[in-house]
C-alpha cells in the first residue's frame, strides 16, 4: 500500500498544448515530490549522476515510469554533458549515450530529460509523430542544441511548421544573475539582447526567452513556456543554484519525460 501512496503524491505538470494529444502521448514535468529520497534529495531525485542513494534514485525512477505508465526498461536517460550532441532512438538500448538530446518514432519508449535550473524542452510533430527531447541550460542554448534536435526531426521528415516545441519548468530570470562576460559571450554569438534584463548593476538572463527566440528562428511557431520557477521554494523543485546558496554539496534532479502511446 504504501508504494501506492507515494505514486499519488508523485506529481505531474503539462503542456497545454501537449495535452490535445493525449490519445497519441504522454508527457510530464516532474518536481520534487513523492519520492524516496530524503534529506537534501527530498524526494523524488531521479539523477543517477547526484550522490544519493542508487537505490533510492531506483525507486524513484520506477514511480515516474509506473505514473506515465511506461515498461521497466523503455525509459532511456542520457548521460547530459551540456552539449548539443544529439541521438535518434529506434530500439530500447543499455549503452551510455554522452549527449543533451535524443528523438524517437517508436512507441512505448520514454525520452528522459534531467534538470535542476536547466531548461527541459519537449518536441512533438503530430503529423510525423515524433517526440523529441532536449537538456538545455545556458551552454546547451549557447550550442544551439534545440536547433540540432530539429535538424535530426528534419531528416526524418518533418516539416517544422507542424512541430510544437515546450520549455519546461526552469529558472526563471529574476533568478538568475549573470556577470557582463557572459552577457558579452552571447551578445557576441547571438542578436539576443532582449535576453538580458538589467537591474541596477545587476544583470538577469531569460533563459527560456533566449531558447524561445532560437526556436522561432529555426521555423517553430508552435510554442509554449511553462513558466514555473525552479530556484522558487515554493514550486518545489531541485535547483542547484539554490543548493549552492544554501552550501548543500549536491542537489537532485527534476525529471521531464515524453513517450508515443
Amino acid at each position: 500500500p504504501k508504494k501506492n501512496m507515494n505514486l499519488k503524491k508523485v506529481l505531474m505538470f503539462k503542456s497545454k498544448k501537449l495535452s490535445n494529444y493525449n490519445k497519441n502521448i504522454v508527457h510530464a514535468f516532474f518536481n520534487t515530490q513523492g519520492g524516496v529520497s530524503t534529506g537534501i534529495y527530498k524526494s523524488l531525485n531521479c539523477g543517477l549522476g547526484s550522490k544519493d542513494k542508487k537505490i533510492n534514485i531506483k525507486k524513484n525512477l520506477n514511480l515516474v515510469k509506473k505514473k506515465i505508465k511506461c515498461k521497466q526498461k523503455n525509459l532511456i536517460l542520457l548521460n547530459q554533458i551540456h552539449s548539443n550532441k544529439t541521438f535518434k532512438i529506434s530500439k530500447i538500448t543499455n549503452n551510455k549515450m554522452y549527449g543533451d538530446g535524443f528523438i524517437t518514432k517508436k512507441n512505448g519508449i520514454a525520452l528522459g530529460i534531467l534538470t535542476a535550473d536547466c531548461a527541459p524542452i519537449l518536441f512533438y510533430d503530430p503529423d510525423k509523430k515524433i517526440i523529441g527531447a532536449a537538456h538545455a541550460g545556458w551552454k546547451g542554448a549557447f550550442k544551439n542544441i534545440s536547433k540540432k534536435i530539429l535538424d535530426d526531426m528534419k531528416t526524418w521528415g518533418s516539416n517544422l511548421i507542424n512541430v510544437i516545441a515546450v520549455i519546461g519548468p526552469c529558472i526563471r530570470y529574476y533568478n538568475y544573475e549573470v556577470k557582463s562576460d557572459f552577457k558579452k559571450k552571447f551578445l557576441r554569438k547571438y542578436n539576443c539582447n532582449g535576453c538580458f534584463v538589467q537591474k541596477n548593476s545587476m544583470i538577469y538572463f531569460d533563459l527560456s526567452k533566449f531558447i524561445e527566440k532560437q526556436l522561432r528562428e529555426n521555423g517553430i511557431k508552435n510554442i509554449e513556456i511553462i513558466k514555473k520557477d525552479t530556484f522558487t521554494r515554493k514550486n518545489k523543485f531541485y535547483s542547484a543554484r539554490y543548493s549552492q546558496k544554501k552550501n548543500y554539496n549536491d542537489y537532485g534532479r527534476n525529471i521531464s519525460l515524453i513517450m508515443i502511446k
